[in-house]
Order: C-alpha cells, then structure tokens, then sequence
C-alpha cells in the first residue's frame, strides 16, 4: 500500500505535476451577468411604441496574467486592434460615449462645445471625481492633448517613441502593425478607457459593440482563442416606432454617465458600470419600472476567458422590466405631427419672395414681415443642410471645390482686413464698419471670445463701464480699443490663450490675444458659414451653385427629375427651392427660418390625460438608442431648430389675447364687471401711457362680456386691468392690478408646471405692465402644455387637473402594478356658474365668427390669440379650445395649438381645424395628411 501511494504522489507531482499546475493556472472561476431585457412602453390602443429586438453584443474584459505592465497594453491593445478589424470588415462599430473625434483634417477634436458636459468628460478620462479636481493644464486640454495622455506611457501606451518604443518582434508577436492609423488610436483608447471604467478590475466585463451582425459574431467565434477577453453575448437592442413625433415624448436610451450611475445606484444599487439607462423623456421618467434587474451565473474559463463549464446551481434568472402603458395616441401624434409640418411650410412659402435682403426698419409691422430667397439658400448653409468641410475633400465635386476655392480667396481677404483693425493705430469705430464687418467683428467678440471660449469673462465685466458702454451701445469704438481696454481690466481670462498668462501685461496679454483670434478663426466653422453667407450676399457664388449641392452630397436624389433643369439653368434656384420647399423635400426645420416649429397638445377633459403631445421637429430616437449615430445626435445639437428642445412642454411665449379668459373672471370676480357691463371701444385705449390700442383700430363701439370676448376686444380687457388697479383713493395700483390677476391665475393652476412626465418649463405670470397683461402681453410665458391644462380647466368650469402620459405599469406577464387616476389639482368651485356660462358662449361664438372653421362638423368653442414680439421677428399664432360631444353636449377634448413665428392666430385655426378634422374624421385622411405644404395660409389676427 506504501508503495502503491508513493508511486502515486511521484506520478502526480513529478511526471504529471506541470500539467496540472497549468491545468490549475488556466482555469478560473468568475460570476457572468445575464442582461435583463427593458420593459415595453405601448400607446393607449395598447399599441407597441418602444420594445426590443434581440441582438449581439461584444464585450471585453482584463483577464490575463502578465509579467509586466508592457506585457499587459500589449495583449489588451493587439486584442483591441483584431477586434477593430473585424467589425470594419463586417460593417460594424464601436459604440460609444467618447467626445473626441476625428474631423476631416484628420485632426482630434471634441464634438462638443466647452461646458459641463465637457469639463465632466475630461474629469473622467484623468480619473478625478469632480470636475473641480482638474488641474489647470487638464481643464485647458486640447482633444490632441487628451489622446497623446491615453496613447502614451502614462495612459494606455498605445503608442510609444523613442527608447520605449514597441519592437517589430513585440509587435508581430501581438498582432499589431508598424503604424495605427489617427481612428485606429483613437478606436483603441475608446476600448481601453471603457475598461478602465472598472477600474481595472479583472473578470469585469464592459460591453464595446452592441446589435453587431451575425457575421460579427461568426467571426468573434472563430477567433476566440486569439482574441483573450473577447466574449459575445446575447443581448437586447431598444427599437421604437418609426415616427419622429415619438422622439420627444419617448426620449432614447444610452449608457449611463458617471454622475446618472452614482444617481442611480442611490435609488437601487443593482445597476451596473455598464448599465443602459432612459436618458430622456418617458424612458427617463419612468426608469426605476423599465429597468429590468440582471441575473448571474458561476462559470469556469479558460485564460482567454472561453466558458468550459456552468454552475447551473448557482443561476439566477433576470427578471424583465416592468411595461408602461401610455395615455397618447401614436396615430394622432403621427397625423398632428405631418399637419404641422405641412401647415409651417405652407406659411413659410407664402412669406418668401424672391428678393436678397427685407428692411424691418421701414417696415415697423411685423405681420409684412417676408422672407429673401437669399436667406434660404444661406439656411442650407447656416444650418447645415449642405457640409461645407466637405468642398476641401479630394472626392469632392466640381461644384464644391469651385466653391471652396473662392471660399479661399474670400478668407483671406477677410483676415488680412481683420489683422488690420486688431493692429493697426486709429483702427476705425465699430459703427463705421460695413454691416458685413460689423457682424464679423460682433461674432469674434461675443460668440468666440465671451460664449464659446469664456476669454472674455462674463462675471468679471463691469457693464457700467463708459467704454464698455462705448463698445456695446454708443458703437464708437474699434474691437481692438476695446479688447486693449478688456485686457488691462483683467477682463480676460490669459489661461485660455496662454499657459503662462499670469505673467504677461496687458499689452502681451493683447498680442497674445490677437495671435489666437486669427489662428481659432481658420477651424471655426460659422465663422466660415459667415464667409460664405457674405460670398452669397456680394454674389460670388450663387444659389444655382449651392442647390445643386443639395444633389452632390446626397440630401437629393440625381433621380429627381428638377436637376437637370437646375443644372441647365431651366429652372432658377428661386423656383427650384420653392418647389422643394412646397413638396416637403426641404422642410422647415432644416432651413430654421421663421416659422420653423409649432406643437399642440390635446386632453381629455374628463381625466386630464395627454392624449397627445406633438413638437415639430422631433427626431429619431432609434439612431440615438443602442449604438447612437453620433453624426446625427452632433447635427441634432447643433441644427438651429433645436429638435431636441421640445415645443410643446418647453417653449414658452407669451399667450396672447388666450389670456383674457383668465382677466374674464379676474373682472367678474372682483366684482369689476358682470353681465350688464358695456364698454365703449374707440380702438384706443389711452387711459394708460403709452396708449394701447385694440387690433380694430376704428373700434367695436359698446361691448359687454361675451361681445368681448368674441371679438376679443383690447380695449374691453385694457379696461378690466385698470378698473382692478384701482385702490380705495381712486389711485391706479399696478402692483393691486398684477395680484388679483395673479391670484387668479394661480387658481386655474398658470402659475405652476402641469405634472406631465416630461421635461416641462416653468410658467411665469406677468408681474409688470399690467394693463397689457390683462389682453396677453406684459411678461407671460407659457407652453403648449402649460395652455392645454389651462384650456381643460375652462371647458370643465374650473376643474384644474395634473397633466399626465400615464395610463398604467404593469410586469412582464401583464399582471397591474399602478394605474394612474386622474389628479385634481384644484376646484374652482367659488367661480359662479354664470361666469362659466359668459366664458363659454363668448368662446363658441370666436368659433362662430372665424372662416377658418367654417364647415369643422363638430362643436367647438375656443380662443386665439397673436403674441407680439417685436419688428424684426413674427408674431406667435395660438389658438386653444375645447369640444363638445354631439351626443350628449358634454366637454370631451381640449386643446391648444401653437406656431412660433406663425404671423397670426388664423393660421394657428387653420391647424386646429385640420387636427380636429382628422381625430374625429370628418374628411378623408388624404386630403388632410397631403405630404404638401398647405396651400391656404392666414395673415388674419382678429384678436
């Protein structure tokens, strides 16, 4: 037995013991996640909105053994670089949240502009937990300085020179190249930095591509022995509806930031480093129910992390996010949708002629207020529509290199002119610039240096200045006078311009200054779109030039049979835009003229539930979900129709002559007007200075109440606001007139947001001017949203109710967790019903009295209203309402409609009709969603 045991032992340890000792060194145990899946979201017909679809993800993970750190980049960065290679091959990418990209020049550079988001990325990436623990030199980082950081020793070594540089022997070994290419280090640093989120801890894998190809996948299996850490996982991708009217309202997903983690993880600790979360909208909201909770299992891996065995004791299972049940109708916000869009082009077709510039000045009315062709082929350029960076490519057309090559010339012109004024004695005063100069000198001082880049120091300022006041008001001063002047208050921040700013005078300070703005302005892009507006402008490119652009880079087919037209010049570029223009191939918001954006929002008056909730534009959460299409989330950014700010709930203007509803019970209320109370309208109301005067400037003669409100009289309404600034000595009071309007205003819940699930902007009440504020004016601001709960309180008689897109959440098997009842907010039950009576009848005749609804087939009273703003923009159209049931008499839908820009309320009615006329389908759809811009348009503002 001795024997047999040592022979054993010798057999064990001797002959077989560096087997097992590798055996033993090449197998681990570690514990996998299993991804949960995202709970549904469906529309209240129980219709799927947001759902998703399975997919393969790539994830990475640290699970060497090294003798060095050098051994240890190397593995991970030839592993990265593989990788790489595969998904190029197989058409598909890395995803990810970096903010360095690489431009056309081949050059880093951020893709955002300098703030928190910013700041935030450069804590992260030098490893500090607040941004205020950035050293000066890593708050100043260029994107180049934060790639050679994580490409060098001190980073990734990614990249190495000189003594430490990689041998060719190391890097074959590896599976490297001789040379990275600029996206292949920035590739690798994405991947090694995303691993380094969990702080380089091993067996912790961080996901690198999610919903790749099934080739991808094919080839990851194949190569799996040379890829160490490389796994492929089952996954699933959010996938929405395909409607942009969806896109505000539903937001998207993305991996979580480090702050939205740390949040997060405070509510429920269950998420991981690599968690997808709701970064906007509904799927923000309603977060901690659509998260699912991840699974885990112990599984036995090899060195290169292939699983050889599962512990099926140790599973648990994920459970499924919980599914949210919304109150809208996706196919009235779709329909409502394409019904702004049309009624926005048509009025902007209507507005445009075929003229280079229109004179506010000479005009002073902002309702003739029209739009030069020019300013719509700039638009293309301005909102980038058409990609000037790419006229200096290579493969760039005829077109556009002619263009950049006059581009070139206009340039240097432009600085050589601007060199001059920066240095140059007695350089000339800003108000005998050109106009041209002007705007360049005005976008250099306060776009570039106190906007964008903050060397001009807001806060450090002093606005009282005399030659402050010399730059900014009296105009008679030069840039440079002003700028020597800044420097030697210290109103420049050095650190911006010089690393060794806080040893430079004021007059290094200036040359230093001078020597950035020349050197920034050659990359700034609007500076260049500047350029170009002004080369169009002087005409020397023309808009033929720019529209067959449109063709070049793909925002047209070559298909459309307008091009060869345009090309022979057969077609103007004026005829060409307008027919584009008219069949909605360029929309409004891509040129982000005015109007370029409208929203309604439609309640049902009995619950106070959302049943729609439309902004145009919207936009396609799907390219921002799962793997975001950074190229449309940067032009989403930056397009100056802000899709991202969503009308409905978070623009804000003044609400017009829909106010004087609200002064309607202020005045009755207060016992200032009742029934029998007549006033005489002259069309001027001049108890007040300056006289205020109502829209019919020959007057309505004697009105009472429901007279007034029907034809919406300045006058009657001018008359409420000083009658309720009266006090006991007779003396008008604005601070007595503001309160009561203020107080009643409050009532009918004006004062406060509405409680609907998404980003809302806070209302304010007018506290100046009050006589005007009683007719709309003075300083109010609401939303859409804000106007719509406003409407539903007057259509149930002074029931306010919390707004909501809720119905109800329940879990994966369909079993209700929360349904949301309506929430009264409050009951106006001291309102008399004699004044809801007055309020009611006034506004079923505005209906009555407007062509606009001629023939609607459904009863509807409402009130418009015309927000002034000033000559040189047009007036906001609005227009808010309620229906009744045929059947019964009984308020079932109230809504409220706006387009910003919109010229006048007619055309905010011409919208409300169209909506009504497609909910309660009273026309063929086809004549309603036409795909065309509305052909009838309203400079009509009777209020």
């Amino acid at each position: 037995m001795s024997f047999v045991l040592i022979r054993q032992l010798y057999e064990l340890q001797i002959i077989q013991g560096e087997d097992y000792i590798d055996e033993f060194q090449t197998r681990t145990t570690k514990t996998r996640v299993l991804k949960s899946t995202r709970g549904n979201i469906y529309d209240r017909n129980n219709k799927l909105i947001a759902s998703n679809i399975l997919s393969y993800s790539l994830t990475f993970e640290d699970n060497g053994s090294y003798d060095t750190t050098r051994q240890k980049n190397l593995t991970l960065n030839g592993t990265a670089y593989k990788v790489l290679q595969i998904l190029a091959e197989n058409g598909d990418s890395l995803s990810n949240t970096f903010h360095i990209k690489l431009d056309n020049s081949g050059n880093y550079v951020f893709d955002i502009d300098p703030g928190f988001t910013l700041n935030r990325f450069k804590a992260d990436i030098y490893g500090h937990a607040l941004i205020d623990d950035l050293t000066k030199d890593e708050a100043a980082a260029s994107a180049a300085d934060m790639m050679d950081y994580l490409s060098g020793n001190k980073g990734f070594s990614i990249v190495l020179y000189g003594d430490e540089a990689y041998t060719d022997a190391e890097l074959k070994q590896y599976g490297l190249p001789q040379e990275l290419t600029r996206q292949e280090v920035l590739d690798i640093a994405i991947m090694r930095y995303e691993l380094s989120t969990n702080s380089f801890q091993k067996y912790m894998a961080v996901t690198i591509a999610t919903n790749v190809s099934e080739s991808t996948v094919a080839a990851i299996k194949e190569n799996q022995n040379e890829l160490q850490g490389i796994d492929v996982l089952e996954d699933s991708s959010r996938q929405y509806v395909e409607d942009e009217s969806m896109g505000p309202l539903l937001g998207y997903t993305g991996k979580a930031s480090s702050d939205e983690l740390a949040d997060l993880k405070k509510q429920d600790p269950k998420y991981s480093n690599d968690a997808v979360i709701g970064k906007a909208g509904i799927e923000q909201y309603m977060e901690m129910d659509l998260q699912g909770t991840d699974g885990q299992e112990t599984v036995t891996v090899d060195n290169l992390g292939k699983v050889l065995k599962i512990d099926s004791g140790t599973t648990i299972e994920p459970q499924a996010g919980n599914d949210v049940y919304l109150s809208v109708d996706s196919d009235w916000q779709a329909a409502i949708y394409q019904i702004l869009k049309q009624r926005v082009a048509g009025i902007l077709l209507n507005k445009i002629e075929a003229v280079k510039e229109f004179d506010y000045e000479a005009e002073q009315d902002a309702s003739r207020i029209v739009v030069p062709i020019y300013d719509v082929y700039n638009a293309l350029i301005s909102n980038s529509v058409i990609d000037i960076d790419k006229f200096s490519n290579q493969n760039a057309s005829d077109t556009e290199k002619n263009l950049y090559a006059k581009f070139q010339q206009k340039q240097q012109e432009v600085f050589d002119t601007i060199t001059n004024r920066l240095t140059m004695d007695n350089s000339p005063a800003y108000k005998d610039e050109s106009k041209e100069f002007q705007e360049y000198l005005s976008y250099i001082c306060d776009t570039i240096l106190r906007d964008t880049l903050g060397v001009i120091k807001k806060d450090s300022v002093d606005t009282s200045d005399a030659t402050y006041q010399a730059w900014t008001t009296d105009q008679s001063i030069s840039l440079k006078d002003y700028l020597n002047y800044a420097a030697s208050q210290n109103w420049i921040d050095i650190s911006v311009i010089s690393p060794d700013g806080e040893y430079l005078d004021s007059n290094e300070v200036y040359k230093a200054l001078t020597d950035y703005i020349t050197d920034y302005l050659k990359t700034d892009t609007g500076f260049s779109k500047l350029l170009y507006k002004y080369m169009l402008m002087n005409d020397q490119i023309s808009g033929q030039d720019i529209c067959l652009v449109l063709y070049e880079q793909g925002v047209l087919s070559k298909d459309d049979s307008s091009y060869e037209s345009l090309a022979s010049g057969q077609m103007s570029a004026y005829d060409f835009m307008i027919n584009k223009i008219a069949n909605l191939e360029i929309e409004p918001a891509q040129l982000a003229l005015a109007p370029c954006s409208a929203s309604a929002v439609i309640t049902d008056v009995n619950t106070g539930k959302v049943l729609a909730c439309v902004s145009y534009p919207g936009y396609d959460n799907n390219k921002l979900s799962n793997n975001m299409d950074t190229s449309y989330y940067s032009k989403l950014a930056l397009d100056q129709s802000s899709p991202f700010f969503n009308k409905a709930t978070q623009q804000t203007t003044a609400p017009g002559s829909t106010l004087k509803l609200l002064s309607t019970i202020t005045g009755m209320m207060e016992g200032i007007i009742d029934d029998g109370t007549y006033y005489e309208c002259t069309g001027k109301f001049d108890l007040v200075t300056p006289a205020i005067y109502c829209w019919n400037r020959q007057g309505h003669g004697s009105l009472e109440i429901r007279g007034a409100i029907e034809q919406s009289c300045n006058y009657f309404f001018n008359m409420i606001g000083f009658l309720a600034g009266k006090n006991a000595d007779g003396d008008f009071s604005e601070t007595l007139s503001l309160s009561k309007l203020q107080q009643y205003a409050s009532e009918i819940g004006l004062d406060e947001k509405t409680g609907i699930e998404i980003s809302e902007a806070s209302p304010h009440v007018s506290d100046s001017k009050a006589v005007p504020s009683y007719i709309g004016q003075g300083n109010h601001l609401f939303s859409t949203s804000q106007l719509a709960r406003y409407a539903t309180a007057l259509a149930t008689s002074g029931t306010v109710y919390d707004l909501s897109l809720l119905d109800k959440v329940t879990d994966s098997q369909g079993k209700i967790l929360t349904e949301y009842a309506p929430s009264v907010k409050n009951q106006m039950t001291d309102v008399p019903s004699s004044v809801w009576d007055d309020i009611h009848d006034g506004m079923r005749r505005v209906v009555e009295t407007h062509e606009q609804f001629n023939g609607l087939g459904v009863t509807l009273s409402g009130k418009t209203g015309t927000a002034e703003l000033d000559i040189y923009h047009p007036n906001h159209g609005l227009f808010i309402g309620y229906t009744t049931s045929a059947s019964t008499g009984a308020p079932e839908y109230a809504l409220a409609v706006r387009i910003a820009n919109g010229y006048s309320s007619g055309n905010a009615c011409l919208t409300a009709n169209d909506i009504l006329q497609y909910i309660y389908d009273l026309a063929d759809e086809d004549t309603i969603l036409t795909g065309y811009a509305s052909s009838d348009t309203s400079n009509t503002s009777n209020d």
